[in-house]
């Protein structure tokens, strides 16, 4: 964690640096933020990965994105809420400033497959489209599936199946330095009925200057 700590810290110092040598007010403002941003960044890339690589990519994100102000951040998810209830196929939910859009499996995926149906493809669009239009977040997609079958291939099948759909995001023009894919099987349960397990969720995240 120390180590974390320090790399964070001295990228956030190289990136004010870099942005305060003879830049104008407004250029050091931009340079500032980045820095917030890297460091946010980082902090994220080591909560993921748990290692050093993690930590840079992180770190990557931040410094790009800059972050949203904290007074902002509000505003900010409330439009992109918004926008994603258009999407109609998605059931949208909100926690403080945190958005799921949560898709049924069936949707996306035949029975026992990870390939994208063909009839998906215009959610996708639909939901690529929002997730561009709001870049200042990062997406973590998330397959969960029902308790049918063993542990072990549900597991498989769901990381297959979140990849599949991290992969169709970036193809739809979503940077994918900000998708997470994680596979959770049949760990997360919301119900008795399989087919309200058997799901894909969206979890967007705003990236903040502090």
């Amino acid at each position: 964690m120390n180590q974390m700590m320090r790399m964070t810290t001295c990228i956030a110092l190289a990136a004010m640096l870099t942005g305060c040598a003879g830049a104008t007010k407004q250029q050091t403002g931009t340079g500032v933020g980045a820095a917030a941003g890297a460091g946010i960044g980082a902090i994220l890339g080591q909560a993921i990965g748990h290692n050093t690589t993690s930590t840079l990519i992180g770190a990557g994100i931040g410094a790009a994105l800059g972050g949203i102000a904290g007074n902002q951040i509000g505003a900010y998810m409330d439009n992109q809420e918004q926008d994603l209830r258009q999407v109609e196929s998605a059931s949208i939910q909100r926690d403080q400033d945190v958005l799921t859009a949560t898709f049924k499996s069936d949707m996306f995926f035949d029975y026992d497959s990870a390939q994208i149906k063909p009839g998906a493809y215009s959610e996708l669009d639909r939901i690529s489209n929002v997730l561009n239009k709001y870049p200042q977040t990062t997406i973590r997609v998330e397959g969960h599936t029902d308790s049918r079958g063993s542990e072990q291939y549900n597991q498989q099948l769901s990381q297959q199946r979140a990849n599949s759909v991290r992969n169709a995001l970036g193809q739809r023009g979503v940077d994918t330095r900000r998708i997470e894919a994680i596979g959770y099987g049949e760990s997360q349960p919301i119900s008795s009925s399989d087919a309200m397990n058997r799901r894909v969720n969206i979890v967007i995240n705003p990236i903040r200057q502090n």
